[in-house]
């Protein structure tokens, strides 16, 4: 089902859900976007230029995605979300509500990000982490509410942040510590 104002060269697969039915904001879809089977793009949310996702992934509602982004297999984008341009979610990455994610940056498998620093214990308010342009985040990382990953951060697969990462610099280990950034890693993403 699709009910959404689409650019041109837009392919939505069959069993993709585009908008929901009555909803009065159609989510705007930019050009030559591939939206593929199973997932669902709420109500509101608008997307850039030569959008793609994998398959069942969901991108709900109050969400502004820039140019060029990926949003893979089951990765789950939950709502009042900022994504950049050029930016990869690969397969079963979760962002919830309240992150905000710069361009060029990148999200290996299964990362995880999080908002709440209480998980039903108090009543707080969400804030998702930040993660500022070319900041490269591994496979299996978690991100906990509130962090700041600074620019051209380079975090380690499994690494788990608590604590804001200075901009250029390695982030390894569970908690993380940080390190120079090794020369091979220095530079920006080339998304």
């Amino acid at each position: 089902m699709t009910s959404a104002e689409l650019g041109p060269d837009v392919e939505v697969q069959g069993g993709a859900t585009v908008g929901t039915p009555g909803d009065d904001d159609l989510p705007e879809i930019g050009a030559d976007a591939t939206i593929r089977s199973g997932t669902i793009i709420y109500s509101d949310v608008k997307i850039g230029d030569r959008f793609q996702t994998g398959h069942n992934a969901l991108v709900r509602e109050e969400t502004v995605i820039g140019d060029d982004v990926v949003v893979g297999t089951n990765t789950v984008v939950d709502g009042t979300t900022t994504i950049g341009d050029e930016v990869s979610l690969q397969t079963g990455v979760y962002v919830p509500p309240y992150t905000e994610i710069g361009d060029q940056v990148f999200l290996g498998p299964h990362a995880v990000c999080t908002n709440d620093p209480y998980p039903i214990r108090r009543d707080v308010d969400l804030v998702g982490p930040t993660l500022e342009d070319h900041a490269s985040i591994g496979a299996n990382a978690v991100l906990l509410p509130g962090v700041t990953v600074g620019e051209g951060v380079f975090v380690a697969a499994g690494a788990v942040l608590t604590e804001d990462v200075p901009p250029g610099t390695l982030a390894v280990g569970a908690p993380a510590t940080h390190e120079p950034l090794p020369e091979p890693l220095d530079g920006q993403n080339m998304i």
